[in-house]
C-alpha cells in the first residue's frame, strides 16, 4: 500500500510528512466501523477539507475579478466546488482506486459514486493541510483546478430591477426611489400583493406579484421602461 500511496502522492504534487493523514482521509466509515482496532474514517478531515477548499477558492476568486460583485462570485465559488466538480477531480487522480470501503459499501458501488468521490477529496485536502499548511494546500487547490477557473466571471451586471433602478435614480436624481405596499388581495395561500412606486420627480407606478419581492421588482420594471429614454440620453452625454 505504501507504494500504491506514492503513486497518489505523485499525482497530487504532494508527498506526505506522516502519510497517516492520508490514510485516514482515504478511509470510509464503512470500512472503520469494521475494523476490530477502531480505526478512525475520514469524516473529521473531510469537515476541515470543506472549509479550506472554500477558503482558498474564495481567496484566489477574489483576486482574479476583482470587478465581479459578490452574487457573481458567490455562484462561480458554488460551480467550482459542487459535488460534481471535486468527484471530477477526484476521478482524474484515480482516487476511487484507493478508497478504503466496507465489504456493503463496496458491493453497492460506493467507490464509483459521485457523493463519496468528492467527500474523499475534501478529507485529502484536509489531510493535507494538516500535513503541512495553508499556503501548502492552496498551491495545491490551484493546480488540481487550474484548468477549470472561468475565463471571466461575466462582469456585465445581471442585478434585480430593484437594484439597477435604484442605480438609475441616483446617477439621474441623485435619490432612490420609494416603494409602498398599497395592499392585498386573495386568500391566504393566494396572496397577491400590491406595490406603489414613486420615483424622485414623482412619477408613479403599480404592479402586483406573488409576493412583496415580486410585486416591488414589477414595479421597478416598469418605472425602468419608463425611464429608459432619459437613461439614454445620460448616457450619451456622458460619453
Amino acid at each position: 500500500m505504501e507504494d500504491e500511496y506514492l503513486r497518489l502522492q505523485q499525482g497530487i504534487h504532494y508527498r506526505f510528512s506522516q502519510v497517516k493523514h492520508l490514510t485516514t482521509a482515504l478511509t470510509h466509515s464503512s470500512w472503520a466501523n469494521e475494523q476490530q482496532n477502531t480505526a478512525q474514517d475520514n469524516e473529521r478531515l473531510e469537515f476541515l477539507g470543506d472549509a479550506v477548499l472554500e477558503l482558498c477558492v474564495t481567496e484566489e476568486l477574489f483576486k482574479r475579478f476583482p470587478q465581479a460583485h459578490e452574487g457573481q462570485l458567490t455562484k462561480i465559488r458554488s460551480n467550482l466546488v459542487k459535488e460534481k466538480s471535486l468527484a471530477t477531480i477526484a476521478n482524474e487522480l484515480g482516487l476511487d482506486e484507493f478508497l478504503l470501503l466496507g465489504r456493503g459499501e463496496e458491493a453497492q458501488g460506493g467507490r464509483t459514486r459521485s457523493s463519496l468521490l468528492a467527500d474523499t477529496m475534501e478529507a485529502v485536502l484536509g489531510a493535507v493541510f494538516l500535513d503541512s499548511d495553508y499556503a501548502t494546500v492552496k498551491e495545491l487547490i490551484l493546480r488540481l483546478m487550474e484548468d477549470k477557473w472561468p475565463e471571466h466571471a461575466d462582469i456585465e451586471s445581471r442585478k434585480d430591477y430593484k437594484s439597477n433602478l435604484q442605480e438609475q435614480t441616483q446617477l439621474l436624481f441623485k435619490e432612490r426611489p420609494v416603494y409602498h405596499l398599497t395592499g392585498t388581495v386573495g386568500p391566504e395561500h393566494g396572496k397577491i400583493f400590491q406595490v406603489k412606486i414613486i420615483l424622485p420627480e414623482g412619477e408613479e407606478f403599480e404592479a402586483e406579484g406573488t409576493s412583496l419581492k415580486k410585486a416591488e421588482q414589477n414595479a421597478a420594471r416598469t418605472a425602468m421602461d419608463y425611464l429608459k429614454d432619459r437613461m439614454d440620453e445620460f448616457n450619451e452625454n456622458k460619453a
